[in-house]
C-alpha cells in the first residue's frame, strides 16, 4: 500500500487550500439543518479525489460533498475533505481532512490530519502512529478517571432524551466532557490517549471510518450503539480503550433502549 504517498497528498491539500489562506472562504452555503459547506470544502475533495484516482485508477469514492458511488471496486476511498467546517468558519482550531481506504469491503488505513497542530494520525495493518511515532490508547478502567469525548446531534434530535440522559451520567461520573466539533480528531485523541472514550450519534461514515480504524490500530475497541460493528454506516459509534468502551456501550444501550 502507498502510505507515503497517500499522506504527501493529504499534506499537499493543507498547503494549497488552508496554509497562508485559513479560514478564508468566499462561498458558503448549506446542505440542511446546521449543515454548511463552503468553497474550501469543496475544492479539497476534489483534489483528494483526483489525486487518489492517480494513485489507485479504478477505485470509488465515498466523500462528504459528492458522496461519489459505492461500486464494487475492489478499493474504496471514504473521505471527509474537512471534518469540522463549522469550527473552520468560526474559526476554532479544532479541524482535520480524514482519509479511509478500503480493500473490499474492509479498512486497511486510515489518516487524521489536524490541520492546526500539524498532527499526521495514521494507522495501517503495522499499528496506529502520531507523526510517525506509535500510538495506543489508555488502560484507565474506571469510569470516575476517565475524560470523555461526544458530539451534540445538530440536526437529527429525535434521540436527544436518550443522548441527555447518557450525557448527564457522564457529567456526573468521569472527569469531564469534551465537545471538539471534530468526530475525526475526537477518534484520534482517542488513539493516542488523550480521551478516554467517545461517543455520538448521527454521524456519517465520512465522519468515522478512518478514525475508528486508527483507535482499533492503537488497541482500542469500536462498536456501535448495540455492541455491532455497524459503527461506520450506522450512524451511531461508541470508541475507547476496551474497558471502557464496554462501559459507555453498555450505559448507551439502557438508556436508548428505556427512550425507544
Amino acid at each position: 500500500m502507498k502510505t507515503s504517498e497517500i499522506i504527501s497528498i493529504i499534506k499537499e491539500a493543507k498547503s494549497r487550500f488552508f496554509d497562508g489562506q485559513k479560514h478564508s472562504f468566499n462561498e458558503l452555503d448549506s446542505k440542511g439543518l446546521n449543515q454548511l459547506v463552503t468553497n474550501i470544502d469543496i475544492a479539497t475533495e476534489k483534489f483528494l479525489v483526483d489525486e487518489f484516482s492517480k494513485l489507485i485508477p479504478n477505485s470509488s469514492f465515498i466523500a462528504e460533498e459528492s458522496h461519489g458511488n459505492t461500486s464494487d471496486a475492489e478499493f474504496q476511498w471514504i473521505i471527509d475533505p474537512l471534518d469540522g467546517t463549522t469550527n473552520f468558519i468560526h474559526q476554532i482550531p479544532a479541524y482535520s481532512i480524514s482519509v479511509a481506504l478500503q480493500q473490499n469491503g474492509q479498512t486497511i488505513a486510515g489518516f487524521v490530519y489536524e490541520l492546526n497542530r500539524n498532527e499526521m494520525f495514521v494507522a495501517t495493518e503495522r499499528g496506529a502512529f502520531l507523526n510517525d511515532e506509535s500510538i495506543s490508547v489508555t488502560k484507565t478502567d474506571n469510569m470516575e478517571d476517565t475524560l470523555i469525548a461526544t458530539g451534540f446531534p445538530y440536526y437529527d434530535f429525535k434521540d436527544m432524551d436518550s443522548y441527555l440522559h447518557v450525557l448527564e451520567h457522564c457529567m456526573r461520573n468521569t472527569r469531564g466532557v469534551r465537545r471538539l466539533g471534530s468526530a475525526a480528531v475526537d477518534l484520534a485523541y482517542v488513539a493516542m490517549g488523550r480521551f478516554d472514550g467517545f461517543f455520538e450519534v448521527g454521524l456519517s461514515p465520512w465522519d468515522v471510518a478512518a478514525g475508528a480504524y486508527i483507535v482499533q490500530q492503537a488497541g482500542g475497541k469500536v462498536t456501535d450503539f448495540s455492541g455491532g460493528d455497524s459503527f461506520i454506516f450506522g450512524g451511531e459509534i461508541v470508541a475507547g480503550n476496551p474497558v471502557i468502551t464496554d462501559k459507555l456501550q453498555r450505559l448507551i444501550q439502557t438508556h436508548f433502549e428505556k427512550n425507544a
